[in-house]
């Protein structure tokens, strides 16, 4: 009874074993079902970067005196022109100046005059000793006038003579004054000018620091102003995939405050130094027509159109194994079985999958996903609606 008891026992395991073994036979060996990859055509490929809205030119701006704070004339928001008074400091003091330097001038001018009065004064004097000079010395030939009379005469024209040379350089001198006076009053009128603050060029207040009555230094900021034509976005794109990037290159901003739309956008500039921790590069792009309210600051997605390929087949980079940025392994199907092969990739497109530009034969095709079962030599049945 035991023996036949085992019998049965044994019959069963082998049987089970064999039904096992077949399934496992045929699960192992059966085509497994796979995708591959089609050909496409019209592929724009693009690079993708988070940014930030910035403007190319921001600047602080503030007095080139120290004074007190008598008027702001804009605020945050405001638009102002290039030239555009923004601000004013006290004046009183400086005012005062000015009119002491034009006194100055006054003064310089009636010098002047005063000197050169005083070259014709001595003029007609030398023309009146002169001709006293020379009838004394007519005179003295004759021996009707003494010789000291003559040189007395003689002297006395001499004297003339060198008062007219004193005369005319009073009048340099006081013409000097004036040059001085003009230029005290052109740099007292200059620090007059600097108790207005004026737009250096057409732009933005992005924000007021200071408040009227405050008292401050020179160089103290009062606005931060922006030129609202240097609006850009600046991208921080990965280094892997940052070299086919050029100046002028076609791209689309995304405002994270308007999902819904995209801006047309160009490559203006490309950072010559990348960020040595993230392994990024600083890409700028400036929109071609910008939304009409911009916040500096805010976050943006950036994508740059970097070629654009006719045919291209495109396989998903997780399909690919040992993959260090040139090729990679791909399991392919050929002949209906399945084959594991290096391939040589190029572009990259924003869903990660890469470009196949070398090492397939004619009539393999890649497999796309991966799924279990997959071995070299399996029989492998493409998947209905891909080629």
């Amino acid at each position: 009874m035991m023996s036949k008891r085992w019998t049965r026992i044994l019959i069963a395991l082998f049987i089970l074993a064999s039904v096992g073994g077949g399934a496992y036979l045929f699960l192992s060996m059966r085509p497994i079902l796979v995708t591959v990859a089609e050909p496409e055509k019209d592929v724009s490929i693009r690079v993708f970067g988070l940014g930030t809205i910035e403007a190319q030119i921001v600047s602080k701006i503030g007095f080139e005196i120290g004074g007190a704070l008598t008027e702001l004339v804009v605020d945050h928001g405001d638009t102002v022109t290039k030239g555009e008074v923004l601000a004013r400091l006290h004046t009183k003091e400086q005012e005062a100046k000015v009119a002491r330097a034009e006194a100055g001038i006054i003064k310089a001018q009636a010098g002047i005059k005063k000197a050169e009065a005083n070259v014709d004064r001595a003029r007609s004097i030398l023309a009146l000793r002169q001709e006293t000079n020379k009838r004394q010395q007519t005179l003295a030939k004759r021996s009707i006038v003494s010789e000291q009379t003559a040189q007395e005469a003689k002297s006395e024209e001499n004297i003339a003579a060198a008062e007219i040379a004193v005369a005319l350089r009073e009048v340099e001198v006081n013409q000097a004054q004036l040059a001085d006076a003009n230029a005290a009053l052109a740099y007292e009128k200059t620090l007059l000018d600097y108790h207005a603050l004026t737009a250096p060029f057409e732009a933005t207040i992005i924000e007021r620091h200071k408040e009227t009555g405050s008292v401050i230094k020179a160089g103290d900021a009062i606005y931060t102003l922006m030129a609202p034509e240097t609006i850009w976005a600046l991208a921080h794109i990965d280094e892997g995939l940052a070299a086919a990037i050029e100046e002028g290159q076609f791209a689309e901003i995304r405002l994270r405050s308007l999902p819904q739309s995209t801006f047309k956008a160009r490559v203006s500039r490309i950072g010559i130094e990348s960020d040595r921790v993230n392994e990024e590069r600083r890409v700028w792009v400036k929109c071609e027509q910008c939304p009409p309210r911009i916040h500096l600051g805010e976050q943006t997605e950036v994508f740059i159109t970097v070629a654009h390929l006719d045919k291209a087949l495109l396989i998903p980079e997780t399909a690919v194994s040992d993959f260090n940025g040139r090729d990679g392994i791909v399991w392919i199907s050929i002949d209906g079985r399945l084959k594991r092969l290096r391939l040589t990739f190029g572009h990259r497109t924003e869903d990660a999958r890469l470009e196949v530009v070398d090492g397939l034969p004619t009539e393999a095709q890649v497999i796309t996903t991966i799924v279990p079962g997959l071995k070299e030599g399996r029989l492998a049945r493409i998947r209905k609606g891909t080629k």
